[in-house]
């Protein structure tokens, strides 16, 4: 029997072979030692001894390639502690510091949709990765109109043999979604037997409990094989009141360059600077009403406000039961709040079975299916506020605010003008998805006419269905319950009852619906759990040749050749709520209906030039072409060069070129138009502060709305309208991209006793034209009047309208940036030797970003991102095992750079004059906090390895060390943390994992 884990790749790290792929060529039946084994071999299941390396389509004799591949065995993913392949997949000995949408988005709008996990190399997004299973591409997956990308939790885990990235543009040899790179998972063919495999991911803190139970299989009848594996995943929620760490956010604002984090902070009416709205609080159990006198809440002096909290006490003064208060002294902190997820649960069914028959025909043909089904059910609960908008002379209020004229008229205030406004801590709110992911594939693949060629005849089907449901008001019913009479026994009903019995009248008015005790028959009656449904489909036919064409003085020259046609449909129906508008403080959302198709014809030649003679030990060529016809954006051809050289034994050279082409995605083309709203606050005129209490970036703001005439003290009393359109309406055009890399590897011959060597050093350069990225709308508005050179009808304010009346617009979508650049090094080296009785392995992947910058508008200069918080220029990765007998010892170490001045730099940087401003630089280190030490995570395990028995235990972030610290400006933050995938919000973790093979 065969243990599907294996020890194929003990040992060899998450780095070990991004260099190993040209060093040192192995062959697929004679490697026999265990350091040679660490070197990949995808052996084509048809042709012993044949090698098929990712990025290429040509089978060979031995593993060379002109490009770098990090390959992640199984086993290093459970030395490692990951208990998925999907976690595996986001760290930084895959993305290199790429910032992933993980389980730490829960309350934030992703592609995908909640609970779905992307993967993006190079910085470039997941759009631009190519993910393949079995060397096939996974379909995109998730919920809602903006299904982009793979899902990564549809992986089969428990039966994966490795995985490999190739972290380089292949879109001529895979198709148009290879701009970045492309990641192929690949499942164990050679199981025989069956495997247990169970594993728990425990965090320090006792939540977030991460668990798994898998079995997996594989027997041989005569000319038959199947594997197969089923699995089972749940994770429970982390919540951010779980961490300490996130106990108190705070603004983070500084008093002067150097000085101690928070101390320009302001502080709540309770003398604390912990969840105020400058960060992690909302306004609750707070009276919006007409500017009036009333007893400061915090000073008992009498003094002008328009926001007031309940006080039962204040008996005298201008407003007796309330009191006034500020940006600080209302209440902003609900402890249940902090009970919405920091790591989003999840539960995932996975079932995969692969089967090969042997025809003895055709060619000694070979038939094989493929059938993959996951299930996932995933959950992220939302705190929300609820505003109750009480019209003028509505009988619900007191006397004394019945005649107030607070805000204009909106759509819950049946047209009439807002008395009053009651800003409620509503309580947490359920919002679920389940996804079903199926895809089924086959094909017959064998001996070609033409001697030793081999031909491959493919089709394959993905199924994504899913259901988002999540609890929301209903805006209609706000209106209804909003809208009432007064009955004779002093009760209330709705004005509407007669045609809607069902309505239930909104509770007049009190400090006790104002502190969020609302009746349970008006909770019901506002909110509905409103569902949406999403199918994307995806069909796939190819047919590829390839073999022999002529002899070389280096070997046989190989051709591949083949043609590719690919089916996609999109159809979201959001609930009738949200197409109609319905929802309340939620955007609403139109269907997402759309299709596309491609047709590809492509080719790939690959030639030995000459081979072991001096100063040409290795000289490789290889070319790719690719013909794309997009039914929606016309045709285009890519192309892609390669070569490697080995002047002499140990030392090579290796390089590429190539090109792209990729049409806008469905999601991206199709995106039903959505409408929605932001609240008054997120005018960046409004509600300012007094100009000796301004942070810089307010000092530009107020420059920039005095300069089209909004007077100081401007408040805004209408919401924003956010108008949302696809790509295809707003003339979306598709992409091109130019990518190319060069490098060297040193692998010197060295005596036993000193060990083994390989070192690698690559350079990139990426630069996306045209490239497709979506506009949200509080961005536009921040970036609009943010802008040191302000123009209301240039760059961002383009998509911006205010009208007479200070109401403003915004139109967004998904539009065509200017160019998108990334370049970089990436380093890596590998050395082992035995000591001590045991083998020692030591493995290290470095990547240097010096280029990580984008331009959204032709007219302005390259914005250059690298080196910020949350886009770092120094990433690495390093880990030492040593094994002994049954007995695997592994220490690993993650590191990312930090930022002492280029996050300052970034936003000092003016796109109109391509100038950073040095004044404006020093006024943000005088108030902001941007800066991040280096960051380090280690991880330790120990393996035991006994017959048919395998156990792993250890830690991840061994030393417990928390995300960094910045001030609440510039990026989307959890407590005080950027929200960045390379930090860990969960602390020190503890992991077991027992395997069994029978």
């Amino acid at each position: 029997m065969s243990n599907g884990k294996g020890r194929l790749f003990a040992g060899a790290g998450l780095a070990a072979l991004s260099f190993a792929a040209f060093a040192a060529p192995a062959y697929a039946q004679d490697a026999t030692d265990e350091e040679t084994q660490t070197t990949t071999v995808v052996e084509d299941p048809a042709t012993s001894g044949a090698i098929v390396v990712t990025g290429s389509r040509i089978r060979r004799d031995e593993y060379t390639t002109a490009e770098p591949i990090t390959v992640i065995s199984a086993e290093e993913i459970t030395q490692a502690g990951f208990n998925s392949a999907t976690d595996a997949l986001q760290s930084n000995a895959v993305t290199q510091g790429a910032g992933q949408i993980n389980n730490a988005y829960g309350g934030f709008v992703t592609d995908g949709g909640t609970g779905a996990n992307t993967l993006g190399l190079r910085g470039l997004g997941p759009s631009r990765t190519l993910v393949l299973l079995n060397g096939r591409r996974l379909a995109p997956g998730g919920t809602r109109g903006s299904v982009l990308a793979a899902d990564l939790n549809v992986l089969p885990t428990a039966i994966i043999d490795r995985i490999e990235v190739l972290k380089a543009g292949s879109s001529s040899i895979y198709g148009s979604d290879a701009i970045a790179g492309v990641v192929n998972i690949l499942t164990d063919q050679k199981l025989r037997g069956l495997n247990i495999d169970m594993q728990v991911n425990v965090p320090e803190v006792g939540a977030g409990v991460d668990s798994r139970v898998a079995a997996s299989f594989g027997f041989q009848a005569d000319r038959l094989s199947v594997i197969g594996s089923v699995e089972y995943r749940k994770r429970n929620k982390l919540a951010r009141n779980d961490v300490s760490f996130f106990d108190c956010p705070v603004g983070g604002f500084l008093d002067g360059e150097g000085s101690e984090f928070g101390s320009g902070d302001s502080v709540g009416f309770d003398g604390s600077p912990c969840f105020t709205l400058d960060n992690g609080g909302v306004t609750i159990n707070t009276l919006g009403a007409p500017t009036r006198d009333a007893v400061s809440r915090t000073t008992g002096a009498i003094g002008r406000f328009n926001r007031f909290v309940p006080a039962p006490g204040q008996t005298a003064g201008p407003f007796p039961g309330f009191q006034g208060v500020d940006f600080y002294s209302r209440d902003t902190f609900d402890p249940i709040q902090e009970e919405e997820p920091l790591i989003t649960a999840a539960e995932i069914y996975t079932g995969y079975v692969s089967a090969n028959y042997e025809l003895g025909s055709l060619g000694n043909a070979e038939i094989y299916a493929e059938l993959l089904g996951t299930r996932r059910n995933s959950s992220s609960p939302l705190y929300r506020q609820l505003s109750l908008d009480y019209v003028t002379g509505s009988p619900l209020l007191p006397a004394s605010l019945r005649d107030g004229r607070f805000l204009n008229p909106n759509t819950t205030s049946n047209g009439k003008i807002v008395a009053a406004r009651a800003f409620i801590g509503y309580g947490l709110t359920e919002s679920e998805q389940q996804v079903d992911y199926v895809r089924a594939s086959g094909g017959i693949r064998g001996d070609f006419f033409l001697s030793d060629w081999r031909y491959d005849a493919y089709v394959g089907k993905s199924w994504n269905d899913g259901s988002y449901a999540i609890e929301s008001f209903l805006t209609d019913r706000l209106a209804s319950s909003l809208d009432v009479v007064q009955n004779a026994n002093g009760t209330f009903s709705c004005a509407t009852q007669a045609i809607n019995p069902n309505c239930v009248a909104a509770p007049a008015l009190s400090a006790a619906v104002i502190g969020g005790n609302l009746p349970q028959a008006f909770r019901d009656y506002i909110v509905v759990n409103t569902v949406g449904e999403t199918q994307f489909r995806e069909t796939t036919f190819a047919f590829n040749i390839d073999g022999p064409l002529f002899e070389m003085p280096g070997g046989t020259a190989q051709l591949a050749l083949g043609v590719e046609y690919r089916k996609q449909s999109i159809n979201d129906q959001p609930d009738p709520n949200s197409i109609n508008g319905n929802l309340y403080g939620l955007t609403a959302g139109t269907p997402t209906v759309g299709s596309d198709n491609v047709k590809e014809v492509f080719g790939e030649l690959f030639v030995p030039i000459l081979a072991d003679v001096p100063f040409f030990y290795r000289l490789n060529a290889t070319g790719s072409v690719r013909y794309t016809d997009y039914a929606s954006y016309g045709s285009d051809v890519t192309y892609k060069i390669g070569g490697e050289w080995e002047p002499i034994r140990g030392v090579a050279f290796r390089g590429s070129y190539g090109t792209s082409y990729r049409a806008p995605a469905l999601a991206e083309q199709f995106l039903g138009a959505t409408s929605g709203f932001l609240g008054s606050g997120s005018d960046p005129c409004d509600d300012l502060p007094a100009a000796g209490a301004q942070s810089p970036t307010e000092q530009i703001t107020a420059r920039n709305c005095a300069s089209i005439g909004i007077p100081v003290g401007f408040v805004q009393t209408s919401g924003i309208s956010v108008f949302r359109v696809g790509g295809a309406e707003a003339g979306l055009a598709a992409e091109t991209s130019k990518n190319w890399s060069v490098g060297v590897v040193v692998s010197p011959p060295l005596p036993e006793a000193i060990g083994r060597f390989s070192a690698s050093l690559d350079y990139f350069d990426i630069k996306v034209s045209n490239g497709v990225s979506d506009l949200a709308g509080g961005t536009i508005l921040s970036r609009c009047y943010s802008d040191p050179n302000f123009d209301p009808n240039a760059g961002f304010c383009r998509f911006v309208t205010r009208d007479p009346n200070q109401r403003l617009e915004v139109v967004s979508s998904y539009v065509n940036l200017s160019e998108d650049i990334v370049k970089g090094f990436e380093a890596n080296a590998r050395y082992s030797r035995d000591i001590f009785g045991g083998r020692m392995v030591l493995n290290a992947n470095v990547t240097k970003y010096t280029e990580q910058s984008s331009r959204l508008f032709p007219e302005e200069f390259l914005s250059d991102a690298n080196g910020i918080v949350t886009q770092p220029d120094w990433v690495g990765n390093f880990d030492l095992t040593f094994g002994l007998e049954n007995v695997t010892f592994r220490y690993g170490l993650d590191w990312t750079d930090g930022d002492r001045n280029k996050t300052y730099d970034f936003f000092a940087f003016d796109e109109q004059t391509g100038t950073i401003d040095p004044d404006l630089v020093q006024s943000y280190r005088d108030s902001f906090y941007l800066e991040t030490n280096d960051y380090f995570l280690h991880s330790a395990s120990v393996q035991f390895d006994v017959d048919n028995f395998e156990f792993t235990m250890g830690v991840r972030n061994l030393l417990n060390t928390a995300p960094p610290q910045i001030t609440a400006v510039g990026f989307s933050t959890v407590g005080n943390a950027p929200l960045y995938s390379g930090y860990d919000y969960r602390g020190r973790t503890f992991f077991a994992n027992a395997n069994f093979s029978f």
